[in-house]
């Protein structure tokens, strides 16, 4: 039993026993001539109405106990933020072990952290000022720099790009008493793009760039906000995984249970903190062929974005930083279990609420914007993609979109835009080329 509930059992015992003690000597004191006049008047009524001290005792009892948790509970204060390691860490640290973290708080140009009443956010800004302005959202389990190559490509060709890390994530706070849901992840992108210098909302709009998560994010905000988006682009998204795909264990594992919350945390904790390596596949799966039964977990998840192996025809490093080279996601995500408080409550409750699953109305919608705009959507997939199926991806994304879609698939798994960042930012260009010529 923890600590701190004996110590609220014992507490509440003798708060029961205090208030049963008083009962019993108010009984007596009425059966004493020399009573008070506070005490007849007292004993007269609880007469009328047909109450002993048999039954004063326990309806007592149960006033103070209840009284008794009142007090506790309201004398709590609650810390609503809880602080990425940009607070608890970076202090503690020199310039120079600042500088090897393997997230170092440089890793992007254009640093800037916003306040906000959800906590401070990271926010990356860097490329041309009058350049397309790209908005690129990361998935669930890393920081931003997971699409640093894909960033980096953008604003060499010209585009003013913008990067954030999620709640729980990298160096942004994460709100502990709010859902992670479409609401929080809405507000964030609006207060981001808010602390720009520059109008990121005027009349042209910008294009978001969603991965995983992100991508869900990213379609529920075009959804709602569609006079903002110049074009939307979906990398590996999540949004529309069918339910057969989610593990019994995951579901058991990631049910909102308030009571068990503490445990849970430490056994995602515990399961995160192993070795991440990249999913196993089946053979039907090596063979290009996903097995529509295999289930999958949350980690499994994780370690889709952050498994970056080199292909066979590709001997190119892989660069998401230009500052750090020689940094890894996988090495960032180690990091950020381990010291941000906020990831695997940020983690879990992503799980229970974000934009992954059952998505398909809000995806109606941004297909009906689409239809009128006479514009497509951009989905990328990862053909070996262990998580976001190509073939049924295809099928629920052209019902969704109402044939406003085009697809590209490539030689990658889920982990597309940070292995092959530049090769991905290449097919985002030259789709936004070619819709630019389609629209003349």
């Amino acid at each position: 039993m923890p600590v701190w509930l004996g110590n609220l059992l014992l507490y509440l015992g003798r708060k029961i026993n205090a208030s049963a003690n008083l009962v019993a000597s108010s009984t007596t004191y009425r059966e004493d001539a020399s009573n008070t006049k506070l005490i007849n008047s007292w004993a007269t009524t609880t007469h009328r109405r047909g109450l002993s001290a048999h039954t004063i005792s326990p309806r007592a009892t149960l006033f103070c106990t209840g009284f008794a948790f009142r007090s506790i509970l309201a004398q709590q204060p609650k810390d609503t933020i809880r602080p990425s390691p940009r607070k608890t860490l970076l202090p503690n640290l020199t310039e120079a072990e600042r500088l090897n973290l393997p997230y170092p708080p440089d890793a992007l140009p254009g640093a800037r952290d916003v306040d906000s009443p959800y906590g401070t956010f990271r926010v990356y800004e860097f490329g041309p000022e009058d350049g397309r302005k790209v908005l690129l959202v990361h998935g669930i389990s890393t920081p931003c720099l997971a699409l640093g190559g894909v960033a980096h490509t953008l604003a060499e060709k010209g585009c003013r790009v913008m990067l954030f890390d999620l709640p729980g994530r990298g160096y942004s706070d994460t709100p502990s008493d709010l859902d992670h849901d479409i609401r929080l992840f809405t507000s964030q992108i609006l207060i981001v793009l808010a602390s720009s210098s520059l109008p990121w909302t005027s009349p042209q709009g910008f294009s978001i760039v969603g991965y995983s998560l992100g991508g869900g994010i990213s379609a529920a905000f075009t959804a709602y906000f569609p006079d903002l988006i110049q074009s939307l682009v979906l990398i590996a998204p999540a949004g529309l995984i069918r339910d057969k795909h989610i593990s019994r264990t995951s579901r058991i594992l990631y049910a909102k249970t308030t009571l068990l919350e503490p445990m849970l945390l430490r056994i995602v904790r515990s399961r995160l903190r192993k070795p991440l390596y990249p999913p196993k596949h089946s053979d039907s799966e090596d063979q290009g062929q996903p097995s529509p039964s295999q289930h999958h977990g949350a980690k499994d998840a994780v370690q889709a974005e952050v498994s970056v192996p080199i292909e066979s025809n590709s001997t190119a490093p892989i660069v998401l930083s230009r500052s750090h080279p020689n940094i890894t996601i996988e090495a960032a995500v180690n990091h950020q279990i381990e010291n941000h408080v906020g990831f695997v409550p940020a983690f879990m409750s992503s799980i229970r609420y974000g934009p992954i699953q059952r998505q398909h109305e809000r995806w109606r919608r941004v297909g009906r914007t689409f239809r009128d705009r006479n514009q497509d959507v951009l989905v990328i997939l990862g053909e070996r993609d262990p998580i976001i199926k190509v073939q049924e991806t295809r099928e629920d994304a052209t019902e969704c979109f109402g044939g406003r879609v085009r697809f590209v698939v490539m030689d990658a798994g889920h982990e597309a835009p940070v292995s092959k960042g530049p090769e991905a930012a290449e097919r985002i260009w030259e789709f936004w080329e070619g819709q630019e010529q389609r629209q003349k």
